[in-house]
């Protein structure tokens, strides 16, 4: 037996209050740099956003079964106007998240070039007329 439209449409606009949720949580742990945390939600998105994608294709499915000649009635149009709706707000969190991870890669590169700079400067030593000239250890190692 098939699922009335109207069913199908709420379990999708439950489907993306979630992913919502998770998106959400997602913001939280890039913000925090749990690394493990991140991996175990990224995998219950990903089953989250295969779901909306079957969904979508039943939804489809059935709306051109029931509508192709005719228009829909004002509460299928809501709902689907309220999933939609509820969609781009999805792409927007996801947009916010993608930005905090390129921040937060472009502050790990920062972080990175100001060691390699205090490492080179530790490194440095002076010659008799007190310019600086670089240690010579490491010298002779060949990769």
């Amino acid at each position: 037996m098939t699922q009335p439209l109207e069913e199908l449409l709420e379990q999708q606009i439950a489907n993306l209050a979630h992913l919502s949720a998770l998106l959400e949580q997602e913001l939280h742990l890039i913000s925090s740099r749990d690394a493990e945390a991140l991996m175990n939600l990224l995998k219950e998105k990903e089953q989250t956003l295969d779901t909306i994608q079957q969904s979508d294709v039943a939804i489809s499915k059935r709306y051109q079964a029931l509508y192709t000649n005719a228009d829909a009635p004002d509460s299928v149009t809501a709902l689907i106007a309220d999933a939609q709706k509820r969609l781009e707000d999805c792409q927007y969190q996801t947009q916010v998240n993608q930005k905090a991870v390129e921040q937060g890669q472009l502050r790990l590169s920062h972080l990175r070039n100001l060691m390699l700079e205090i490492r080179a400067k530790e490194s440095l030593t002076y010659d008799k007329s007190g310019k600086p000239k670089g240690s010579g250890l490491g010298r002779g190692v060949s990769a």
